[in-house]
């Protein structure tokens, strides 16, 4: 138990009081005995001592030390006005009422006494506790003591009260020149001198020691003397004195008694004041020396993934010294295995049984730490952290501004259109958008709210060129396409299955069907290089689809969809109508569902591309497994506002992903403001896709030309936010380790892209460029990617 110094006596802080304990310790220290007694004497260690002698009866088994302490912290916690129970308040307030009241005077009980002489049986004398009526005697008793005594300290003082004779009366007077005279006596014997001494005060050195409750005090009962001898051992004895002391209390005298009680009280404040500021001062340098502990423990922490990563940058290239480098022709497709894999099996070894989920690329700077406190899902998605999501969070912390941070990081591995605040800002701020219904601040229909899903349902009839209308029954809206893929997922895999993904993909994806309902993805790897019947690189073919889907049986997955990214990301491709058939009746033919993610549909700003969307297709192969993706932070440039749909005609899965809207439900105003958006064709015609599209374009052939310049080969593509570019030359050799070592070299001059293993392409030394930025940011940018390849 910690201890700490109080005017040179240790006393134990109050150990953990629960809350009806400290309502029953103000109870008893509130009550108006206890108060005045406080108030009055001089010493109140006894006082406590008794406070926590009556809570033990009530089976609180406090120390009179833990009582004081604790009270004068809920004192230091009313000053404060720290929030506590209503009870706690009334129960201060009552103290301090009492304490006023026997501050000021008013004749009120002590602790174990009355005022009136009939409560305790005296008759003709005053009740214990209680200072003497002016006129009567004071006297002052000290006890025999001999010089076998002087080693257990002074003598003690006893106050009794009472009347004295006419002889002890002279005797006192003719001894006393005044009230405030300090009088030595002094008698010497044969074995010693011995000497009491009073203070004007007329209060020995044993009152004024101590705080155990020995002391007597002026306001307290009489108490009898103690025996040690007789009047006559003080003429006869040689080693021995008996001392009597006299003094009449008159009118005078009270007024002393009353201003040294007034200047006691005064400095009783004081001295409390002082503490709680104390007390206050303390409380504050422990919080200063937790959060510098909390410091050093994430330096620490720190230092441990350096070395955790360093450690695994050098077994990832003894792995792939050994392996040799990837040949890059066709020949090599399948025999290679791509880095990632082999990190991850080193990840499972260090590892413990219960932690060895991780995802399929290299987790850059995490610290690969089984917590205790977690359950194994809880892990996994500690864990879970990859390559882009390190670089937003130091991108989040340390962004560009070219007044308060130019020198932080240019984001351009984030996929945000940054191009049309303008446009949205103007059309936001519009008075058809600020409107509120009851219904909007109610609960809705998890699906979306009815006006919400018909607008969707005309929104997507006419940009996805649908033969016919589309239900708004078969919409659901949720609070982003990242909810929407998890509960797809969801509901229609089972624990451990698996999906067929082309790779590279958008690597959230991983976390978007893992995280909650730990469906894996199965690859089905493109290479950069055209093969067989290839006529572009990285090309999707349905054989490709079927190799794939014979490894994944051999390995025992059970395939339950496929996901189809249009306009590919990171790639741009835009799949033609008979390639989205192909694969759809590929599809059909395993009885596998299709997701196809359609976010960027109207983000293609060549005017001689053409999107083709799977609603457009006259009869799908199987309508009942065909599930579509839409949603607004790409189209309309809000990321920040999380709202994605998915259209299907499968009334049971509609009818699932309605039971978990009410975990991804969007907010009524937001829906409205949709609504707004989407019916408002004139804007979207003739102000906002067209504006669109060119600042798209510019910003495209501006950041192509850049790349030119670098003689940085990329694949020309017309549609989404990015370029996906061959940064090959700038490794050292054509490794994941060299490929994550560039990309930091890259983060370290201030400019963020994502790499290849990010989005799990097979081939290292691909990287995702975002080029949807103002111009002297994407100038910016690129200076300072030149700066790094030289360094």
């Amino acid at each position: 138990m910690h201890l700490i110094h109080v005017y040179g006596k240790k006393y134990e802080r109050g150990s953990n009081w629960s809350e009806p304990e400290v309502l029953e310790l103000l109870q008893i220290w509130s009550d108006v005995p206890v108060q005045t007694e406080l108030v009055t004497c001089l010493r109140n260690q006894h006082v406590f001592n008794r406070i926590a002698s009556t809570l033990r009866q009530k089976g609180i088994n406090r120390t009179g030390d833990q009582c004081r302490e604790k009270i004068k912290k809920l004192k230091l916690e009313y000053k404060q006005k720290t929030l506590r129970s209503a009870r706690y308040y009334e129960l201060m307030e009552r103290a301090q009422s009492n304490r006023s009241a026997a501050t000021s005077g008013s004749t009120l009980p002590l602790w174990g006494g009355t005022v009136t002489n009939q409560a305790t049986g005296l008759q003709g004398s005053e009740a214990p506790g209680h200072p003497p009526r002016v006129g009567e005697m004071l006297e002052i008793k000290t006890e025999v003591m001999s010089s076998d005594d002087e080693a257990a300290g002074p003598p003690e003082m006893i106050y009794e009260f009472g009347p004295v004779d006419e002889d002890d009366e002279g005797a006192a007077e003719h001894k006393h020149a005044g009230p405030n005279t300090e009088e030595i006596t002094e008698m010497d014997g044969e074995q010693g001198n011995t000497h009491v001494i009073c203070s004007p005060s007329d209060c020995s050195d044993q009152n004024m020691t101590g705080s155990s409750g020995a002391g007597v005090s002026p306001a307290t009962a009489p108490m009898a003397m103690r025996e040690g001898g007789s009047h006559g051992d003080q003429e006869g004895g040689s080693g021995s004195f008996h001392q009597r002391k006299r003094r009449r209390v008159g009118r005078g005298g009270e007024g002393v008694l009353s201003n040294a009680l007034a200047g006691y009280l005064s400095w009783q404040q004081t001295a409390e004041e002082r503490f709680l500021a104390l007390e206050e001062a303390r409380m504050q340098q422990e919080a200063r020396a937790e959060e510098r502990r909390e410091q050093q423990e994430e330096r620490r922490a720190k230092q441990e993934r350096d070395h955790e990563f360093r450690l695994m940058s050098m077994l990832t290239r003894v792995l792939s010294s050994s392996r040799g480098t990837e040949d890059q022709s066709a020949s090599t497709s399948r025999e290679t295995f791509p880095v990632p894999s082999t990190s991850q099996t080193l990840l499972s070894c260090l590892l413990p049984n219960s932690a060895k989920t991780v995802p399929s690329m290299l987790w850059g700077d995490q610290t690969a730490q089984y917590s205790p406190y977690l359950s194994r899902r809880g892990n996994s998605m500690r864990l879970h952290q990859g390559i882009l999501q390190e670089g937003y969070n130091q991108y989040h912390a340390n962004k560009h501004d070219e007044n308060s941070n130019p020198h932080g990081i240019i984001n351009f591995g984030t996929s945000e259109n940054k191009l049309c605040f303008d446009l949205l800002q103007k059309r936001l701020m519009r008075p058809d958008m600020l409107h509120i219904e009851p219904a909007f601040l109610q609960y809705p229909d998890w699906k979306g709210h009815s006006v919400l899903q018909e607008e969707v349902a005309k929104f997507l009839s006419d940009y996805c060129r649908s033969p016919k209308p589309l239900k708004p029954e078969n919409v659901v809206v949720m609070n982003g396409c990242g909810a929407v893929f998890s509960a797809l997922a969801a509901t229609l895999c089972d624990s451990e299955d698996a999906i067929l993904i082309p790779s590279p993909f958008y690597g959230v994806i991983t976390e978007d069907v893992g995280l909650y309902s730990t469906v894996k993805l199965h690859h089905v790897p493109l290479y950069s290089q055209p093969t067989g019947s290839d006529v572009r690189p990285f090309q999707l073919t349905v054989e490709k689809l079927e190799n794939s889907l014979k490894e994944a049986k051999k390995e025992g997955l059970n395939i339950k969809a496929l996901i189809l990214l249009n306009p590919h990301n990171p790639l741009g491709d835009v799949y033609s109508s008979e390639e989205l058939i192909s694969f759809l009746q590929f599809a059909k033919m395993h009885k596998l569902h299709v997701i196809v993610d359609e976010i960027y549909m109207l983000s293609v700003f060549n005017e001689t591309d053409t999107f083709c969307s799977v609603l457009s297709l006259d009869g799908l192969p199987d309508p009942q497994r065909t599930h579509v993706m839409w949603g607004v932070s790409k189209e309309f440039a809000m990321a920040g506002i999380r709202l994605g749909m998915v259209y299907s005609e499968n009334g049971d899965l509609v009818q699932a992903l309605d039971q978990l809207g009410y975990f991804h439900g969007v907010p009524g105003p937001t829906q409205y403001q949709m609504v707004q958006l989407l019916r408002d064709r004139d804007w979207l015609n003739s102000e906002f896709l067209p504006e669109n599209r060119h600042r798209l374009r510019e910003a495209h052939s501006f950041m192509i030309e850049e790349l030119k310049k670098l003689d940085i080969p990329f694949l020309h593509r017309s549609a989404g936010f990015f370029i996906w570019a061959d940064l090959s030359k700038y490794l050292k050799e054509k490794t994941f380790a060299e490929e994550l070592s560039l990309w930091r070299c890259f983060l370290k001059h201030k400019v963020l892209l994502s790499c290849g293993q990010a989005f799990s392409c097979v081939s290292p030394g691909w990287f995702r460029i975002i080029f949807t930025d103002r111009l002297h940011k994407l100038q910016l940018g690129v200076q300072r990617i030149n700066i790094s390849q030289f360094l």
